[in-house]
């Protein structure tokens, strides 16, 4: 049974409340119903996991 989700990986989104430009690492499943996420602080790679709803996605240039 496939989870629907909102974001598909390689997604850019940020939290709500702000913070940094995050990556969509893995999405939902029968195993986790949070995204990890994971993005750079300075030269450093972090990661996280997240809601669904906390996150929105964020708007990407046209190129």
């Amino acid at each position: 049974m496939q989870v629907e989700s909102k974001f598909n990986v390689g997604d850019i989104v940020k939290i709500k409340s702000g913070g940094p430009d995050m990556t969509v690492q893995t999405i939902p499943s029968k195993v986790t119903s949070n995204y990890r996420c994971q993005w750079f602080a300075g030269k450093k790679l972090e990661f996280g996991l997240f809601p669904e709803g906390s996150l929105e996605l964020v708007a990407q240039e046209v190129k």
